[in-house]
Formats: C-alpha cells, structure tokens, sequence
C-alpha cells in the first residue's frame, strides 16, 4: 500500500486518500463525518438552507400532522 502522510491518531494515511483531499485516515475521516450532522433543504420559492436543528425541518414542511 501506498502511504504518505501520518494521520494526527498515528496511523498512517494512504497517499490515494491525500491525493483526494483527505488529510486524516478512514477511521478519523469517520468519526468526523458521523460528529457532523446536518442537512441541505430546499426552500419553497427561495434558496437551498442548511438545517441543523430537527425542529427546523419539521417547521419547514407545510403538512406536518404532528
């Protein structure tokens, strides 16, 4: 396997992955995506909003039943 940088936990990053962008190995690089939560929702007659509260996103849609 190819290896070129060290991730900041220790292990080693595959040189494919830094060539992609990502500095940290799979396992960081998952941890990090999992500590991120948040989604993109369109807006009736507007623009794209990022959501990060779940109460916002059940406001947002006009046919909530509850």
């Amino acid at each position: 396997m190819l290896y070129g940088f060290e991730c900041e936990c220790g292990e080693e990053v595959d040189a494919r992955r830094i060539a992609l962008g990502y500095f940290c190995c799979l396992s960081c690089g998952d941890k990090e995506a999992k500590a991120r939560k948040f989604t993109i929702a369109p807006i009736n007659k507007s623009n794209y909003m990022m959501i990060t509260d779940i109460q916002q996103l059940k406001q947002l849609n006009p046919k909530r039943t509850t």
